[in-house]
């Protein structure tokens, strides 16, 4: 039997490993070098782990004390950067990976805040921070609109995805049973809203946009 925290650290990895790689590819799709790949590399893959870490006081953070964080994102690095040659083939491969890593990062997130004695609203909260937190830092140093804002479902699915691990371990059952149930809530909604396009209510008109055309215009009156 794999202990809770062997099983959270290997979840944490594969996060690490998966989102690595989702931050690659978008740094490949932006023609950055091999140096600029692997730093968008780590900071997809760690980031968010590093802020779930640090407002918990589990400091230093695992991705700066544990050099397994860092060989893991060189390696999907490398591997993303000899993997693809073609650009107009990574939109797909990025998206899928980013579900990936969106799904372990929340579970294992909300396990850690667990450990660490926070109640289950807070958990779920941060759980969810933790899976969005390293695509929100690669998509800002590549100059995007983070997906959490804009794509369809990305927090929500987070937030599912770790409130079922919070839930479960209310409810006592086994970490790896709420985990994988969890990661798989949470890629299952980010899939289907991939798919078909799925996503929450958003702003119709922009404020320039909602200013009336016919408005009177004050200049010469008096």
């Amino acid at each position: 039997m794999i202990a809770i925290g062997t099983f959270v650290h290997i979840l944490d990895l594969a996060g690490t490993f998966v989102f690595a790689i989702s931050g690659a590819a978008v740094a490949i799709n932006r023609r950055l070098d091999i140096f600029g790949i692997l730093v968008l590399s780590f900071v997809a893959g760690n980031f968010g782990g590093i802020t779930r870490d640090v407002l918990i006081g589990a400091v230093p953070p695992a991705a700066l004390t544990d050099g397994s964080y860092l060989l893991v994102s060189v390696l999907a690095g490398l591997i993303t950067f000899f993997w693809y040659a073609g650009i107009d083939e990574l939109r797909s491969p990025v998206l899928l990976f980013d579900a990936a890593g969106l799904s372990l990062f929340a579970v294992t997130g909300a396990q850690k805040a667990i450990a660490f004695g926070l109640n289950p609203v807070m958990a779920a909260l941060l759980g969810m921070l933790t899976g969005i937190g390293g695509g929100m830092m690669r998509d800002i140093l590549v100059r995007d609109i983070p997906q959490v804002l804009r794509s369809d479902l990305y927090a929500i699915a987070a937030l599912a995805g770790a409130s079922i691990v919070v839930g479960g371990n209310m409810l006592g059952i086994s970490y790896g049973i709420s985990a994988l149930a969890g990661a798989a809530v949470c890629f299952g909604l980010r899939f289907m809203a991939i798919r078909y396009g799925w996503h929450l209510p958003s702003a119709r008109l922009s404020a320039q946009q909602r200013v009336k055309p016919d408005a009177p215009d004050d200049e010469g009156t008096g």
